[in-house]
């Protein structure tokens, strides 16, 4: 009987669901899940000395972390002095991912507004270029991941990030439920996973959308999250898969114990 290779595939939680980045990260090892995102929602307002405190205990348990930038951010804004302030939550989210060890910082990265497409695709790419050559002088050791969006008013489609990875060397987050809702629910995952990288950063959860897009992130469901698990497997791909669902250890669970199932099958 042939078998199939299960490739590295670590799930955990999008923040802490209240515990506090301690006590969440402390429930991650014992639950058995691999990861967890610090999530700065509406701020970087975790401290420098709490972000190594975070970090080491991290290493400790060998949970790997991610970084989730504050929500506002515009690359694009016709303002100025917005996409200053957007640069500056980034970079503020790079330096605390460095210290807690996080690689991986993820941010959505603009709104098209009134400008064209690629007008918007230009003014972000040269954002996110002045953001990494700060990177580069500050010796942090992250990368930049924009995610898939879940709405065709924001930029953020697959092509979009998959060109700016190649114009920029930045990483990706696929976000799953987002590109199920920007696409009506529309989605086929062989075709969209040689589309994508060997190893990526990526998120997944139930999702109601409308015809505008995502509406509002739900609990995850066995049958919704069964096709992902099956097209990762079949491709061989390696991720980090982070469940933003409203309950996102209870969920994360069930879909590790998911995997697990597979790999005893394999």
């Amino acid at each position: 009987m042939k078998t199939t290779t299960v490739p590295s595939i670590l799930i955990g939680p999008g923040g802490s669901g209240g515990r506090g980045h301690i006590k969440g990260l402390r429930e991650v090892a014992q639950r058995g899940l691999d990861c967890m995102e610090i999530e700065f929602t509406y701020g970087v307002r975790m401290k420098p000395e709490m972000a190594e405190t975070v970090g080491a205990l991290a290493e400790d348990l060998g949970i790997t972390l991610s970084v989730h930038a504050p929500y506002y951010i515009n690359l694009a804004s016709y303002e100025t002095d917005k996409i200053d302030a957007s640069c500056k939550r980034i970079l503020d989210s790079c330096q605390r991912a460095h210290l807690m060890g996080a690689r991986k910082v993820v941010f959505h990265a603009g709104f098209y507004q009134k400008r064209t497409p690629r007008e918007t695709y230009r003014l972000i790419r040269k954002e996110i270029l002045d953001v990494q050559q700060h990177i580069r002088k500050a010796g942090w050791q992250v990368a930049l991941c924009p995610e898939i969006t879940g709405k065709p008013s924001q930029f953020g489609s697959t092509e979009e990030l998959l060109e700016l990875m190649q114009d920029t060397g930045c990483g990706i987050t696929v976000d799953f439920a987002h590109l199920y809702a920007r696409n009506q629910g529309n989605i086929d995952y062989d075709a969209v996973m040689p589309r994508l990288p060997q190893a990526f950063h990526a998120h997944f959860s139930g999702i109601e959308y409308t015809a505008k897009g995502e509406k509002k992130h739900i609990r995850t469901q066995p049958a919704h999250f069964r096709p992902l698990l099956d097209a990762l497997i079949n491709h061989h791909k390696n991720v980090t898969l982070i469940c933003e669902s409203p309950k996102p250890f209870e969920d994360a669970i069930m879909m590790k114990g998911m995997l697990e199932q597979k790999k005893r099958n394999n």
